[in-house]
């Protein structure tokens, strides 16, 4: 879950104002698309979910923590409960699909009997069976993008943030990546798809919540972003 209450956000090294009264609630569950052009505060709204930049002022609150008053040692504690996929994917070069999804469960202490069980299963959801000791260079985009999925998702994390995940993508496999989020919300795990792609998320009937100049300018079902 993420609460956001009459947010602002100001870079004090430029003084620029980010983010400026955003109030939303995204529930447990939901498949959110957020967005909005270049600059118009996208960015600094997931910064604000993952805890890479606290709020000037309101109230932001993910997966119960509050991300304006936590204490910098209780932030990898709240990671946890989040998977965040990159547009620039960010694999490790030198390491194999298999150990680049197995890294994060090894971050976080998990023994290697759960890591030999829980890795395939993550591949074999993201449709990667059979690719395990493949190198990041020697996959397409897509590819890369669904480990990335895959690590994302291998700690079971209530929610997913993706960061402009279909960037680097043809549109044929931009659908692809946008129904297996799809797949993976009916599973249960909230989806946040940060994005300025306006015919993918006309796509989907999904929740738009519009941001623009940093402030926001709408909030609806009908997943319509013109």
């Amino acid at each position: 879950m993420v609460v956001m209450e009459n947010v602002r956000k100001v870079y004090e090294s430029s003084n620029t104002v980010a983010l400026e009264n955003v109030s939303f609630t995204i529930n447990d569950g939901e498949f959110v698309f957020l967005v909005g052009p270049s600059g118009s505060g996208k960015t600094t709204l997931m910064k604000l979910i993952t805890g890479e930049v606290r709020p000037t002022a309101g109230t932001v609150i993910v997966n119960d923590f509050n991300m304006g008053a936590i204490k910098r040692r209780k932030l990898p504690k709240m990671r946890r409960t989040l998977g965040v996929v990159f547009q620039d994917y960010r694999l490790i070069e030198n390491m194999n699909v298999y150990d680049n999804v197995a890294f994060a469960m090894r971050v976080v202490g998990a023994p290697n009997s759960e890591i030999r069980k829980r890795v395939p299963y993550m591949l074999e959801l993201v449709g990667l069976e059979g690719r395990e000791k493949r190198m990041p260079t020697e996959l397409s985009g897509g590819e890369q993008q669904r480990v990335a999925i895959a690590r994302a998702l291998v700690n079971s994390p209530r929610m997913i943030v993706a960061d402009e995940p279909t960037g680097n993508l043809d549109p044929v496999r931009s659908l692809e990546l946008m129904l297996l989020l799809e797949k993976i919300n009916e599973m249960g795990t909230t989806v946040v798809v940060v994005t300025h792609e306006k015919e993918l998320v006309n796509a989907f009937s999904k929740r738009v919540i519009k941001i623009d100049s940093g402030k926001m300018i709408g909030d609806g079902m009908d997943g319509y972003y013109e």
